[in-house]
């Protein structure tokens, strides 16, 4: 009778956080990942609303280029 082996996975190991952590960057990758998500649903919400940059721009009483920034 054979013996049977029970192979781990190679490729199975800490996870992705564990290696930003490990680098001492987790905490800036995350608030980078936070501004990019505002963005993201800023960005939506001027899109559902139908509104111009410019538009968008006058409501925060602020210049365009200030608000791509």
């Amino acid at each position: 009778m054979r013996k049977k082996t029970v192979r781990k996975n190679k490729h199975l190991g800490s996870d992705f956080n564990d290696f930003l952590r490990e680098e001492g960057v987790l905490e800036e990758c995350e608030e980078v990942a936070a501004k990019y998500a505002f963005v993201m649903q800023l960005e939506d919400e001027i899109k559902k609303q139908n509104l111009t940059k410019e538009e968008f721009a006058k409501r925060m009483k602020t210049s365009r280029s200030a608000l791509n920034r």
